[in-house]
């Protein structure tokens, strides 16, 4: 992100004086996917694109915020009950009214942002908004009295009340802790949380972005969500002295013994949550030994679990999985919800540009688009530049 583009910008809408520049990441999620509402661990990080947006107290009733990417200027008065029509202004403008909910002194502004996040890559742009506002706003009203915690809920609580998404909080989370070099290891029980390093020497983080997004029939999150907690209600039926909260709580012999008092579909679902839930752990402890090679292992387990248990996978990121064990790849799976979006790919420097043209040509010549290629660094969580 360019901070002199940003601040030319700020200056051409506005008054012509300076304000604060504040920044927030994308993220990625090595491994550990669907694990969020059965209580398990997701395994995010902090990427170098963002969202970066300058910020400064007008003196006036309504603030003014305008979006540079979208060329598009959205005001709003921070009393108003209904807010901005525009969702990207719905973001900045919940934020707003989150953060008051926690004793922040809002006062109006005006402000200027853009991001490099790509758009449907599932790197969490929306979260990156919102973490950039509610650090800057932090910041500037509220005497960085409010915690991190704080501003991660109110990223979330904006999603849920003012956007309509009921979203987790791995997203947010990544973007304000984040910290150059680690992953995190969170418990979306507790919210306890973990550093661990990496810096893979001899490797590269690469995202596929198949720019694949498939509109099924139904509500295939839901649907899944729903086969996890009648599980959890066979288990708790099947061993009345134990509390299943949800399917974190099982182990491999309790659902073996419930498996014939459940479908076919819904046990194969539960099954995938509890191989990934090992899975996470077994990757921290591989990245403690700088061990990449069962990294890579696990993120290929992920991937079929995602695909063949799961069953969110799609042909065509079935079919980037492929080309990533065809050229050697050490570790590639689907990151996010899945039905289209990226693979993650951990590749070795030596086989890296070879990988990516002969995944490019290929898609290409089977689908008629190449894929976008979008290399990982993992980066710093919200914060003030300027």
């Amino acid at each position: 992100m360019d901070i002199e583009f940003v601040r030319s910008r700020f200056i051409k809408h506005f008054d012509g004086k300076t304000g604060n520049i504040y920044a927030s990441p994308g993220r990625i999620n090595l491994i550990g996917e669907h694990t969020d509402y059965n209580g398990g661990f997701v395994f995010p990080g902090a990427v170098q694109q963002g969202i970066m947006a300058e910020v400064r107290p007008n003196g006036q009733k309504t603030c003014n915020v305008y979006s540079i990417d979208l060329k598009d200027m959205a005001h709003f008065t921070l009393d108003d009950p209904q807010g901005p029509k525009a969702t990207w202004a719905r973001f900045i403008y919940g934020i707003c009214r989150e953060m008051m909910a926690l004793g922040v002194d809002v006062k109006p502004f005006n402000a200027a942002f853009a991001g490099d996040v790509p758009l449907g890559a599932g790197m969490s742009s929306s979260a990156a908004l919102e973490s950039c506002f509610a650090y800057a706003l932090n910041d500037l009203f509220g005497d960085n009295k409010v915690s991190k915690w704080d501003m991660v809920l109110a990223g979330q609580a904006t999603e849920h009340k003012y956007i309509g998404v009921n979203c987790g909080i791995m997203d947010q989370f990544a973007s304000v802790f984040g910290q150059q070099g680690k992953l995190m290891r969170l418990d979306c029980r507790s919210r306890e949380f973990q550093y661990f390093p990496f810096e893979p020497k001899g490797y590269k983080l690469v995202l596929l972005n198949s720019k694949v997004k498939h509109e099924l029939k139904g509500s295939p999150y839901n649907d899944r969500r729903n086969s996890c907690e009648n599980v959890v209600k066979a288990l708790t039926a099947h061993f009345p002295g134990k509390t299943f909260e949800t399917l974190r709580d099982a182990d491999w012999d309790e659902l073996e013994a419930v498996k014939a008092e459940v479908s076919q579909e819904d046990y194969t679902r539960a099954h995938f949550v509890l191989g990934e839930k090992d899975r996470v752990l077994a990757v921290c402890d591989a990245l403690e030994k700088g061990d990449y090679e069962t990294v890579g292992k696990k993120m290929y387990e992920t991937h079929y679990g995602l695909s063949k248990e799961y069953e969110v996978s799609c042909e065509e990121l079935d079919y980037l999985n492929d080309l990533a064990k065809e050229n050697g790849v050490t570790g590639s799976r689907i990151m996010g919800g899945g039905f289209g979006g990226c693979t993650i790919n951990l590749v070795k420097d030596e086989i890296y540009d070879r990988f990516v043209a002969d995944a490019k040509a290929k898609f290409n010549a089977k689908y008629g688009h190449e894929p976008a290629v979008i290399e990982v660094v993992i980066g710093d969580g919200s914060r003030k530049i300027c």
